[in-house]
């Protein structure tokens, strides 16, 4: 409310507002790495990491805060006790099971899915606002698995899915084509894993459709083996990844700083995250990724974006493999 001195001239008092705070569970590769890139792009005043390994969480909050002088200005903390992320308005879950060399991510189910049900009781009862965003894999039943033991509103809770899947996508097809990156436009949808599908009916470059595209100098069109190629090499990357030094993590840090910037800053942005699908092209009952809007309050407006016969049967048998996961596990 404004307030007047004696001569009449309003003074304007401004409400302090309320700076955001970034949870973070796990201070592993993922989880580190995800600080300082939310960090260095100023996404949140306060960054808390969580971590049960006392000893690796402070030292990584150490070494974040000896740099908090090179990026904007911030607050790092650290803690293996829980409280350390009261109060956070976005909670990037990224500890679980360590995916080893040939492992695919559904592998990984049975004891990620059991961490998340220690660890997420009293996420949400120091956080009950916060909007979590599962990064653990395999994301999509770990989601589905968290929206059912935290009884959170479906809104509120999802996965990253393939956000980072479809910028490998975006990376290989600017490759092919000699065109900057940030001008293809294309989506990675379904299951983050083995079964995932390129959407490559919704794809475009510089506005034009990319099953229209006809090359450019050396550059020639993405035939359809071109094209078979590229989605093998999108699924098979992070396997290589993995075997050449253990873990992925700078790509998957900047997609989920990406999320939380989505969210913090209320965008209403358009992302390929993994959600609760009720009755999208018929599935239902299942965490899979689709074009999403993304905003304050968790994830919105599913987009029921034109699929191809092909997509959307690759859409079901995507469904199909997460949801049979899901019920080996109970769920």
């Amino acid at each position: 409310m404004d307030a007047f001195d004696e001569g009449g001239l309003a003074h304007i008092e401004f409400s302090p507002r309320r700076a955001a705070k970034l949870g973070i569970v796990g201070a592993g590769a993922v989880g580190s790495t995800m600080a300082f890139a939310a960090l260095m792009a100023g996404a949140a005043r306060t960054v808390a990491l969580f971590d049960i390994n006392r000893a690796k969480v402070e030292a990584e909050v150490l070494d974040l805060s000896h740099g908090i002088q090179f990026m904007p200005m911030a607050e790092v903390t650290g803690s293996d006790e829980i409280e350390v992320l009261a109060d956070s308005d976005v909670i990037m879950f990224t500890a679980g099971a360590k995916q080893k060399p040939g492992q695919s991510r559904l592998d990984l189910a049975g004891a990620t899915i059991s961490l998340v049900s220690k660890v997420l009781p009293g996420l949400v009862r120091v956080a009950p606002n916060a909007v979590y965003v599962m990064v653990t894999n395999p994301v999509d039943v770990v989601t589905y698995a968290a929206l059912k033991m935290s009884g959170l509103p479906q809104n509120q809770l999802f996965g990253s899915g393939t956000v980072l899947d479809s910028s490998r996508l975006r990376y290989l097809v600017a490759a092919e084509t000699g065109v900057a990156v940030q001008s293809v436009h294309a989506y990675v949808a379904g299951e983050h894993g083995d079964t995932e599908i390129p959407l490559w009916s919704l794809a475009s470059l510089g506005g034009m459709p990319l099953l229209e595209w006809r090359g450019v100098g050396k550059h020639g069109p993405l035939t359809a083996e071109l094209r078979e190629q590229i989605a093998r090499e999108v699924v098979e990357s992070a396997y290589k990844i993995i075997e050449g030094k253990g873990a992925t993590n700078y790509a998957i840090a900047l997609a989920g700083t990406r999320i939380v910037e989505t969210i913090l800053n209320d965008e209403h942005g358009v992302l390929p995250v993994s959600s609760l699908l009720d009755d999208y092209y018929g599935i239902s009952d299942v965490c899979l990724s689709v074009p999403t809007v993304v905003s304050a309050s968790g994830v919105g407006e599913r987009l029921a974006v034109p699929l191809s016969p092909d997509e959307l049967d690759g859409l079901r048998r995507s469904a199909d493999a997460v949801r049979e996961v899901a019920h080996r596990f109970g769920y």
